[in-house]
């Protein structure tokens, strides 16, 4: 049975000897609780070269914005670690260490609690991350602020700045998914009962899959001139990868090679313009890179050798513009994405 004790009958120290109990017992990593946060680089000596990088991401999870209402407390770690690996792994970069400061609610039942520890722990496992440590705070509503971490060989970080005309543009899944699965959510207020044979939809918001390693495949290959998280959708992907290169141009085909089958099922079906489920969505955790023209047929056999995808969307222009194609038709890309406080 599950406990119904609440936070605030715990306390902040017993809350935090629990959360280095779960950690250890799930992962037999210890945590040092002290001032500051250490990190052994000793390792790192045979590894790397002496030009190194630090690398690292911190993306907070909030969840009146973040959680959808039917997501279960184990995805909502699960997504708090997955999202924030994500910006790490499309940079080439292998995760190291995390450290874990966490917002609660003092009315949280105890087991949603474990359960959400669970999701993070069990995330960060498949990674191998070393816990550092954290901070822990009492706030109305949960708050999740991974800071994740990693080391690199400066020359194969793959920065967002890079891209070359006539460099391919590629990505490691199809768009849509998630823009079926918002749609049904939010605007149709469906469930998995009343929307089955969209299940990978749904499933794409509630429960993200897990991430592509194309990006570290590329980075140790020196193969990628670019790279994207596309978490803010691929409409805020292309301008910020534009931003990042002012003297060129990107030209993106809505075909199959960019778009999920289900997506285009969901347009045709509920008559919902296939733009708007693949421009705005957002969440995907989809990676996008650009690489010169020759060695993108190089690059895919390798990813798909090992188990990964790479599908060829597009291609960097001279005309410093951004240009959708559909049907032999361009257009200049409208849509802004996604953007906190608009």
């Amino acid at each position: 049975m599950k406990s119904k004790k609440l936070l605030k009958d715990i306390g902040e120290m017993n809350l935090i000897a629990y959360i280095e109990e779960l950690i250890h017992k799930k992962s037999d990593k210890q945590l040092i609780r002290d001032d500051a946060f250490f990190y052994s680089l000793d390792k790192l000596k045979k590894k790397l070269s002496n030009k190194i990088s630090l690398v690292s991401n911190s993306d907070m999870l909030v969840s009146t914005t973040d959680v959808p209402e039917k997501m279960e407390f184990f995805q909502i770690g699960r997504k708090s670690i997955l999202m924030n690996l994500s910006d790490l792994i499309v940079k080439g970069v292998k995760p190291s260490g995390l450290i874990l400061s966490l917002g609660l609610p003092d009315t949280m039942i105890l087991s949603d609690f474990e359960e959400l520890m669970n999701g993070v722990i069990s995330y960060s496992n498949q990674f191998d991350l070393d816990y550092i440590g954290g901070d822990l705070n009492q706030t109305r509503e949960i708050i999740i602020n991974p800071t994740v971490f990693g080391f690199a060989e400066k020359s194969r970080i793959i920065y967002r700045k890079g891209m070359n005309i006539e460099d391919i543009i590629c990505i490691n899944r199809h768009f849509g998914l998630t823009g079926v699965g918002f749609d049904i959510l939010l605007r149709q207020e469906g469930n998995y009962e009343s929307f089955p044979e969209y299940k990978e939809a749904l499933d794409s918001v509630l429960k993200p899959s897990d991430l592509g390693l194309e990006g570290i495949l590329l980075s140790q290959h020196k193969l990628a001139t670019a790279s994207i998280d596309s978490s803010d959708g691929l409409s805020k992907s292309l301008r910020e990868l534009k931003f990042s290169n002012p003297q060129v141009g990107i030209e993106i085909s809505l075909d199959k090679n960019l778009i999920h089958p289900k997506a285009i099922e969901y347009s045709e079906e509920f008559d919902i313009p296939i733009e708007k489920l693949v421009l705005d969505a957002g969440e995907e955790f989809i990676h996008m890179f650009s690489l010169q023209a020759s060695d993108f047929q190089k690059a895919k056999t390798l990813i798909e050798k090992e188990g990964g995808s790479l599908f060829k969307i597009g291609k960097v222009i001279s005309e410093p513009e951004i240009f959708i194609s559909k049907y032999d038709k361009k257009s200049v890309l409208k849509s802004e994405g996604y953007e906190h406080f608009k």
